[in-house]
């Protein structure tokens, strides 16, 4: 794995496979049990209907989404029906990645950026603080998600929105995510970036086992 670049003094986090654990077959399963196949890409990375993707880049209110939703359905479906297979595939966050940006928080500034939604967002934040007993808020400097920028990754455009924001230097600014093609996103951006795929870990990244 490659060694973090020693100008680097900032470092954006994305949250689904980096820090939180996500199966997206989980919902792919509970949205053909509802009768919508094909909703989510393999990977989870990718929609095949655009009712997914504005409702990451806030276009759409939550019941907007779920209308959205019950269009593509042949039968009908309960709000909670829709919200429980929009957040099945979100699981539980690692301890040992929790504990890690707890260490790391004395020696890097430290930020997260997802492509997420208001749906998600409400979800996991409430499985965070009930799981460690603090908002996932505070372990960063800013966090970013896409539906509240109203851009998604892996947009040039995004990334400078969360640099400009943070008044960051790309060149000293670490970008970490599951996606090869997010990285490459940032790097187009100007910063320094690693894609963590299933078979890396986050921790031998940093030197910490």
């Amino acid at each position: 794995m490659k060694k973090i670049p020693q100008e680097v003094n900032n470092i954006i986090f994305d949250l689904g496979g980096v820090l939180l654990h996500i199966d997206s077959q989980r919902s792919i399963k509970a949205f053909e049990s509802l009768g919508l196949t094909n909703a989510i890409n393999h990977g989870g990375w990718g929609y095949q209907h655009e009712v997914f993707l504005q409702m990451e880049k806030g276009l759409l209110s939550d019941e907007q989404f779920r209308n959205g939703i019950r269009e593509l359905l042949l039968e009908p479906a309960s709000d909670e029906a829709i919200d429980k297979a929009w957040c099945a595939m979100i699981i539980d966050f690692s301890d040992d990645r929790i504990n890690l940006l707890h260490e790391l928080r004395k020696s890097y500034k430290l930020y997260l950026f997802s492509n997420t939604n208001n749906i998600h967002l409400n979800h996991f934040q409430t499985l965070f603080q009930q799981r460690f007993g603090f908002p996932i808020s505070e372990l960063f400097e800013n966090d970013y998600y896409s539906h509240v920028l109203n851009q998604r990754k892996p947009s040039v455009e995004s990334f400078q929105t969360v640099l400009n924001h943070a008044g960051l230097n790309p060149q000293e600014t670490l970008f970490i995510d599951d996606s090869k093609e997010n990285t490459l996103g940032a790097q187009k951006a100007g910063m320094h970036a690693v894609h963590l795929t299933m078979e890396q870990n986050l921790q031998a990244l940093f030197g910490r086992n």
